[in-house]
């Protein structure tokens, strides 16, 4: 009779689960099932630029800049606080997550930008990133990963505007000034240090942010009347699989276009398509998705945010994970996101409204749905057809 041996069946465990990577396909198909649940809860999509757009309000406003006569940012909502809006609540969760699948796998340390080219990049890239998903409503999040199975034709447009974008921003990185500087490092020579107090730094880092999520959690529950609780829980559940799936879209389209590595893009549309068919079941129970409008500035702006992830080196949910993890470029490539947000929230009024102006095409109906299926297969077909291409 084979006994247990409690404590190698625990090591396995969080050697498995706790300290390794998960398969970032795997992880994706249980973000979008993670996220169609928030829909169902909430009646609202998973994404972080639209808060990002009101934080971004909030900081002018602390500088006395009066916004009442902004449309942006009054179609946005600055209502409340981070701390009592869904989406934000959400947010510091989803931040809370990430330290706490990077701290408890003693992935937290500090670590400086390479070169002031790539400082560039962060920063002009992440302006670039949020500017362009303001001008589009929405960033890969709300206008693809949880837009394409909501059944707004919008979404299919974004999606190839983005990936345009995201080409123009590969070929242009091709050019030699933004070619990555390598020193060469002798490893028997003690040049490479390796900071022995990391371990205990990350126990700390992950003791405190689980201190903070129950914290904050019983406030909320306390003061609740929006399932904020709710809202900080699936932040968390968020966080943690990103992190440990290292999930970031813009390496997703990178590595499909430049390296035929399929497998992660492949997982993504399938997860949007398995999303699709319950979201289609919770809009024939009563449930409203967002639809915008097909305009040229939806498609200028899906290929400003398309260029701008891959010119940064991360879209919103590979900046946020490396951030937490200490990266610094990708600080920078945040706090471009949100000046982005804010250039384009202080300029919308100026834009003309044939730019804007545009037509809101619902896929509704079993016809919509089957159409929605379709691109979905043909997408997933197109993937597969480039990946095992010779050239």
């Amino acid at each position: 009779m084979k006994t247990s041996n409690f404590g190698a069946d625990l090591a396995h465990f969080k050697h498995t689960y706790l300290d390794n990577f998960y398969s970032n396909s795997k992880a994706v198909i249980l973000l979008s099932i993670m996220a169609t649940l928030y829909f169902a809860i909430f009646g609202g999509v998973f994404a972080v630029t639209g808060e990002f757009t009101r934080i971004g309000g909030e900081i002018l406003e602390l500088f006395g800049i009066d916004l009442s006569s902004y449309s942006y940012y009054q179609k946005q909502n600055l209502n409340g606080t981070m701390l009592t809006r869904v989406d934000g609540v959400m947010i510091i969760g989803l931040i809370i997550g990430c330290l706490l699948a990077a701290s408890i796998a003693n992935k937290v340390y500090f670590r400086k930008i390479a070169s002031k080219t790539r400082f560039f990049q962060a920063l002009i890239g992440g302006i670039l990133a949020g500017f362009g998903a303001r001008l589009a409503w929405g960033c890969n999040l709300a206008n693809f990963f949880t837009g394409l199975p909501y059944f707004s034709l919008h979404t299919w447009v974004f999606a190839i505007f983005m990936m345009f974008g995201v080409i123009a921003a590969i070929l242009t990185l091709k050019i030699k000034i933004f070619a990555p500087k390598y020193k060469m490092i002798k490893t028997n020579t003690p040049q490479l240090k390796i900071d022995s107090k990391i371990n205990q730094k990350n126990k700390i880092i992950f003791f405190l942010s689980l201190s903070a999520f129950f914290v904050f959690f019983i406030y909320l529950a306390i003061n609740d009347t929006k399932n904020l609780p709710i809202a900080l829980v699936f932040g968390l559940i968020f966080g943690w699989l990103i992190q440990k799936g290292q999930i970031c879209f813009t390496s997703c389209f990178r590595d499909l276009f430049l390296f035929k590595r399929y497998g992660f893009s492949l997982a993504l549309f399938i997860s949007m398509l398995i999303a699709s068919i319950f979201v289609f079941a919770l809009l024939n129970k009563g449930y409203n998705a967002k639809v915008l409008e097909i305009s040229l500035a939806l498609c200028v702006g899906a290929f400003i945010f398309g260029f701008g992830i891959v010119f940064a080196g991360g879209c919103e949910c590979g900046f946020l994970y490396r951030a937490v993890e200490g990266q610094t470029h990708f600080m920078v490539v945040g706090v471009g996101n949100i000046l982005g947000t804010m250039l384009i929230a202080l300029n919308y009024d100026y834009l003309p409204k044939w730019f804007l102006a545009g037509e809101k095409i619902k896929l509704s109906g079993y016809s919509g749905f089957s159409i929605n299926l379709a691109l979905f297969l043909i997408s997933i077909a197109l993937i597969l057809f480039f990946a095992r291409s010779k050239k």
